[in-house]
């Protein structure tokens, strides 16, 4: 509950750690067959009114940490619309219910991504549905071990870049236009931006993009009242994780190399996403704040 969260407790004790079971899923993966189950904060998660009637649109809404940003938007008092790819729609339906039961619009916006016309589709849907658009957290990704440079097959290149960099620059260019002063952009990158493994170099290459991507965008976009940021996340227990992110042994201890000694929950990134979207970060564009239990980011 909402209360035992944000009590004072030992973080490194707060949420589940390793050794986890192993649990292969076909990717994307759902978050209602991983164990343990992920807290998005659908019962944790208690708004203050921060987002009153702002409209949000949230790529990759439907499980991890797109997910636990939309169930706190909602409960900030966002409307909110979210994408995912059809093959995740029963992850998505729980998460319209949650955003419903806040009281708030919710638009499921189903499609794939690397494709650019849905990309350019799903932001006018977006701003159709909801009468307009303050906020776009690109979060959506993908991500696929490889134990070497030359086991990732030109297929997977082109669909972890298509998703990752491609998607996240069809969606923003369509957004702009409809964004006025006051408006966020959040885009989510990585750790991997900065420390980067060897066994998923694709994803990391996409990641440091996002990292030049926002710091360049931000400039243009204060031009017209817009702050752009980004959030890197470390270990965090998602299905991107055990549906070909990580092997099912580095599954088994995720999160152990941290200082904290576990993986981060979605609901312990989505305030940061919170503040940024929120007019509490007017001065706050450019930025990229590192959530990962205590590795930092350089």
């Amino acid at each position: 509950m909402a209360n035992d969260r944000l009590k004072m407790q030992d973080p490194r004790q707060q949420y589940p750690g390793p050794p986890f079971p192993r649990q292969p899923q076909p990717a994307p993966g759902l978050a209602q067959q991983m164990i343990p189950q992920p807290d998005h904060g659908e019962e944790s998660y208690t708004g203050c009114g921060k987002l009153t009637n702002r409209k949000a649109l949230i790529t990759g809404g439907d499980s991890g940490i797109g997910r636990a940003v939309a169930i706190a938007f909602a409960r900030e008092g966002a409307d909110v619309a979210i994408s995912y790819l059809p093959s995740e729609e029963a992850d998505a339906r729980e998460v319209i219910e949650l955003i419903e039961q806040a009281g708030r619009k919710a638009v499921a916006l189903a499609g794939d991504i690397t494709d650019e016309n849905f990309c350019r589709k799903l932001v006018a849907d977006a701003v159709e549905s909801l009468g307009g658009l303050d906020i776009l957290v690109n979060n959506a990704g993908a991500q696929e071990t490889q134990p070497s440079l030359g086991d990732i097959s030109t297929e997977q290149f082109d669909k972890v870049l298509k998703t990752n960099l491609y998607a996240l620059f069809w969606i923003t260019q369509s957004a702009v236009p409809h964004l006025k002063p006051g408006a966020a952009i959040i885009n989510t990158t990585s750790i991997q931006a900065y420390e980067p493994s060897e066994n998923i170099i694709d994803y990391a290459l996409t990641k440091a993009g996002i990292v030049a991507f926002t710091k360049a965008l931000s400039k243009q976009m204060i031009e017209k009242g817009v702050r752009v940021n980004a959030v890197a996340p470390g270990p965090f227990w998602t299905p991107l994780q055990p549906s070909g992110g990580q092997t099912q042994e580095k599954i088994e201890k995720f999160g152990s190399t941290v200082p904290i000694g576990r993986p981060g929950q979605p609901v312990e990134i989505a305030p940061i996403y919170v503040l940024l979207a929120s007019q509490e970060a007017s001065y706050i564009t450019g930025e990229v704040y590192g959530i990962t239990g205590g590795v930092g980011i350089a």
